[in-house]
């Protein structure tokens, strides 16, 4: 898939926004053809150098990017010539799925084993262990600490991980269900 066609993907933009950040989006967004240096893409982009370094790194970070240094023959300076590897994203994508997927499962696992108490003043959830040690108190305001269903969160994440699951074409383990 061409640049081009990847960058106007949603996903694949929001996906680069959440690895470079804002300052760093204007060099995600605008992969030269072939090798460029840092200076000239701050030049051409009209950004810090420190930050268009910063996104190139967290792009090849992620192998997204890569570079070739030249060390000029009279002066020693090293020179960085960079270049994006963005047929990588889809793989890249899918390894986060497949992370927030065992992510969501291990917390679906945790919601399910444990008891919680809720502060209702002060919003302070609390596992049953917590809760019996404080009395059923709230340490930070002293209110009852009442007994929390998290149902609706278990449904919520057994959903979500239902569709990644169908995304990622995953059959689901023999693990406790919600």
């Amino acid at each position: 898939m061409a640049f081009e066609d990847l960058l106007e993907d949603p996903v694949i933009q929001k996906y680069l926004h959440e690895l470079v950040g804002p300052k760093g989006m204007p060099v995600a967004a605008a992969p030269p053809d072939g090798e460029v240096t840092d200076e000239e893409l701050a030049e051409e982009l009209g950004l810090e150098l420190n930050d268009v370094r910063r996104a190139l790194f967290i792009l090849y970070e992620n192998d997204l990017a890569s570079y070739r240094r030249l060390r000029d023959e009279d002066s020693g300076w090293l020179t960085y010539l960079w270049t994006f590897h963005y047929e990588n994203i889809p793989e890249q994508l899918e390894g986060e799925m497949h992370r927030l997927l065992e992510g969501l499962e291990e917390r679906r696992e945790y919601e399910f084993e444990h008891e919680f108490y809720l502060c209702e003043n002060c919003g302070i959830r609390f596992e049953f262990g917590e809760a019996m040690d404080f009395g059923f108190e709230c340490p930070d305001c002293g209110s009852q600490l009442d007994a929390m269903e998290n149902t609706m969160l278990l449904e919520a994440m057994e959903e979500r991980i239902e569709q990644l699951r169908d995304e990622l074409n995953v059959e689901p383990d023999s693990e406790v269900q919600a």
